[in-house]
């Protein structure tokens, strides 16, 4: 069953993690280091039972200006935030800037918990929760419950059981769909056992036996074991605080940051479009490839921020960015992201991802170049999923995708990715080209692919006016040579049941192409096959005829030619000899008779029953031998079905 997990956030020493031991009884601080400075350094972790059924995940993070990487780690999985403020002290600068991460990385809900109030008097801790209220207006927290607690004295821990159980119990819990994700968090070794990982299941189950891939990496492994909150389990979900066993890795090939998941679910990149906003409180304008920290998930990343409108943003304002990183990353469109400045290290912005797999886009562009760059970030931001399919298979173009490239475009899987292709393919907005491989293509991209073989056709035609056609290959290399056969296949097909095309064997022409002799040419035609049938088995080699229809184009006579044996009227029999087809077929029949007589011919008496010489008699035997009417053995010939 998916749990909802709870974060905490605010300021250090604020008592996050004494209000964690005192509703769970969990001591999070696990570290040497911790317990000696007694501040959290690292992420700890609880959970909680509650009345209505289901466990709450407990993620505290810490609070020390130092550390707010790794409370940006832990915020990163979180449903529900405890945003915690010390009823002596009110809002310091990392209650500030744990509020800001909260809302960059999208957390909806919370509540505010203000401590230590056996420390303070009813008057001040009145003045306090006014503070923390205008602090909190116009956000996700100007709604939220504000409890007052003392993890001393344990006053107002019971209402916030009780405030917790209400939420998570109002909450719908639906199946998981989708691919396995888990962002690691921590990594180590367990004797006897090997390498275990640790994470907030993002998305997705996985169970024991079942393969991971720890991106970017190729590493693969199987999971040996499962544990929720340190108890075995078989299957673990979204929601769930996980630690996996893996088998075939070893933990100096794992990296804090890596996301564990279903093979083939992800693809690394360099380049991420996204949407970002840069805190009102930031003193200096962003400049243009400023380097920058960018968190995403539990990892941190070096790259820059590429202002795709402009050379600069002013705080407090929103505008569309390329993240260029300079080692690849793995999300998905929707994940959130947290930057913080190279130095001195401070939270300065974050948003949204857009496009995981985006090609560079370059700042000097024109006028109409970046405003369809604007409209193709707009309808990433905010247009219907629709919308962003056919965008994707337009900009892959003759490519396409396959339905597993897609779904990483739109991090959206099985069942329902296939639902959401049903409305585009119904409409024939999008179509599928390869049902083996279920590439799709958009319709858009067929019909340009479709006019451009006319065009290639059309052309042909009236160049080449006495030709059929083109064959199929010098047809599909005219569009492209990285053309794919199948996508090519699918066009063809459509041509021809719309009769746009015709494929005769593997020549293909227009509908409407036949051709059509002109007066000069008919008059050449009517020549070359007086010439032929007079010349029979002592025929003229092609120069000889060259040079006899010397009053007419070279092109013509030899385009007319190729017209009379298409047309079955002429046998050409090598590059040099060509053959009245009458002729020809008494021919066969003479040898055919011979042989039948006599058992087998050779060279010799082929040359006496037919009076020719060598330069003529090899060629034809050859022949012969070629459409299988003879067969060689040694220096005789027999026919064919009779050596078979």
């Amino acid at each position: 069953m998916r749990e909802i997990v709870l974060g905490t956030a605010g300021h250090v020493d604020h008592g996050k993690t004494s209000l964690v031991r005192a509703l769970t009884g969990i001591e999070t601080d696990r570290l040497k280091e911790e317990k000696k400075r007694g501040i959290t350094i690292e992420l700890g972790f609880a959970y909680l039972d509650l009345p209505c059924g289901h466990r709450l995940g407990i993620v505290d993070v810490p609070g020390h200006e130092k550390f707010v990487k790794n409370m940006v780690a832990g915020v990163s999985g979180m449903d529900l935030v405890a945003f915690i403020v010390a009823a002596d002290e009110g809002i310091m600068p990392q209650t500030r800037e744990h509020f800001e991460i909260c809302r960059l990385l999208g957390v909806k809900a919370g509540i505010v918990v203000l401590t230590k109030i056996d420390m303070v008097e009813p008057e001040w801790l009145e003045m306090v929760e006014e503070e923390v209220r205008d602090f909190c207006a116009d956000s996700f927290l100007e709604e939220a419950p504000c409890l007052h607690v003392s993890s001393i004295t344990g006053q107002g821990i019971d209402e916030l059981r009780t405030v917790l159980n209400d939420f998570v119990a109002a909450q719908e819990f639906r199946e998981a769909h989708g691919p396995f994700r888990l962002s690691v968090d921590r990594i180590f070794a367990m004797k006897g056992f090997g390498a275990v990982i640790t994470g907030t299941s993002i998305s997705g189950r996985v169970s024991i036996g079942e393969p991971l891939r720890l991106y970017p990496s190729e590493l693969q492994a199987k999971v040996r074991g499962l544990q929720v909150h340190s108890t075995d389990a078989e299957t673990v979900e979204a929601g769930h605080r996980t630690a996996i066993n893996l088998q075939g890795v070893e933990i100096l090939n794992i990296d804090r940051g890596m996301v564990a998941a279903t093979p083939g679910c992800l693809s690394p990149s360099y380049m991420l479009d996204c949407d970002f906003f840069y805190l009102s409180s930031n003193t200096k304008p962003l400049k243009h490839r400023t380097r920058v920290r960018v968190h995403l998930g539990t990892g941190e990343y070096m790259a820059r921020i590429s202002l795709l409108e402009r050379n600069e943003l002013l705080p407090g304002h929103e505008a569309p960015v390329q993240l260029l990183f300079e080692e690849p990353v793995v999300v998905w469109p929707g994940d959130r992201y947290v930057v913080r400045s190279y130095s001195p290290i401070m939270t300065i912005g974050g948003g949204a991802v857009l496009d995981n797999l985006t090609p560079r886009k370059r700042k000097r562009l024109s006028d109409s170049d970046r405003n369809r760059n604007r409209e193709q970030l707009r309808l990433l931001q905010r247009g219907e999923i629709e919308d962003r399919i056919l965008y994707f298979l337009e900009l892959s173009g003759p490519i396409g995708l396959t339905q597993d490239e897609l779904a990483i475009r739109l991090g959206l899987f099985g069942k329902p990715l296939k639902k959401t292709l049903t409305a585009p393919l119904s409409t024939g907005k999008i179509a599928v080209v390869d049902s083996g491989a279920q590439r799709y293509l958009a319709r858009l991209v067929i019909d340009r692919l479709e006019g451009e073989l006319l065009a290639v056709l059309k052309e042909y035609h009236t160049q080449q006016p006495l030709q059929i056609g083109l064959s199929k290959e010098e047809l599909r290399s005219s569009v492209g040579r990285g053309l794919d056969g199948r996508v090519f296949q699918f066009c063809m097909t459509e041509l021809i049941k719309q009769e746009q095309i015709v494929q005769e064997e593997s020549t293909v022409r227009l509908f409407s192409h036949s051709v059509a002799l002109q007066a000069d040419e008919q008059e050449v035609r009517a020549e070359l096959s007086s010439w032929y049938q007079k010349k029979g088995l002592a025929t003229a080699t092609l120069r000889e005829t060259m040079d006899h229809f010397s009053d007419y184009p070279e092109k013509v006579v030899v385009e007319v030619m190729a017209l009379l044996v298409r047309d079955g009227a002429l046998l050409k029999v090598s590059e040099s000899l060509y053959y009245d087809v009458p002729t020809m077929e008494l021919l066969k029949q003479q040898v055919t008779d011979f042989i039948q007589a006599e058992g087998e011919i050779d060279a010799p008496r082929f040359k006496n029953l037919t009076g020719l010489t060598r330069k003529f008699s090899i060629p034809l035997l050859e022949y012969l031998d070629r459409i299988k009417l003879t067969i060689r053995i040694g220096d005789v010939r027999v026919l064919r079905k009779s050596a078979g």
